[in-house]
């Protein structure tokens, strides 16, 4: 079974083209920056996973996936290979996209990317309109169930 899921935030908006067909595909690439749970000493904080997506997910993701967002994807691993111009073969990992969701709310997106210039390290306690409280992203203890 090849399925992965993941959650992360975009590292760049996507990039998006259209494939030079009869019927052109979206075709959107992007970067997601996932948090590993547990850290070692000098290790990086987060791995840095190239995601694809395809088709009517390739065009969700062009309108309304941005730069810093929190977003989950469903999708499964792809390896594809290629000769570089020297004859070197070159291994590329991706995941391609069976599904694209939100994981934050639109206005603590926006509120959040408001906030980073201030790098305020207070978290908001306060609910928004839209019935989410932000939680502190820091908190690392494992959950209770």
């Amino acid at each position: 079974m090849n399925k992965v899921i993941l959650m992360g935030r975009l590292t760049k908006d996507p990039e998006v083209r259209y494939s030079q067909s009869d019927r052109p595909v979206a075709i959107a690439r992007y970067t997601l920056a996932v948090n590993r749970r547990f850290k070692r000493e000098g290790d990086p904080e987060a791995d840095f996973i190239n995601i694809v997506s395809l088709g009517r997910d390739g065009e969700f993701v062009e309108k309304y996936f941005k730069k810093g967002q929190l977003v989950s994807i469903v999708g499964r691993i792809q390896v594809r290979t290629y000769d570089d111009p020297q004859g070197n073969r070159k291994w590329f990992t991706e995941v391609l996209t069976e599904e694209v969701h939100f994981a934050e709310s639109k206005s603590s997106f926006e509120n959040r990317v408001a906030r980073e210039p201030e790098a305020s390290t207070q978290a908001p306690t306060s609910q928004s309109a839209d019935g989410f409280v932000p939680i502190d992203e820091s908190f690392d203890d494992e959950l209770p169930f």
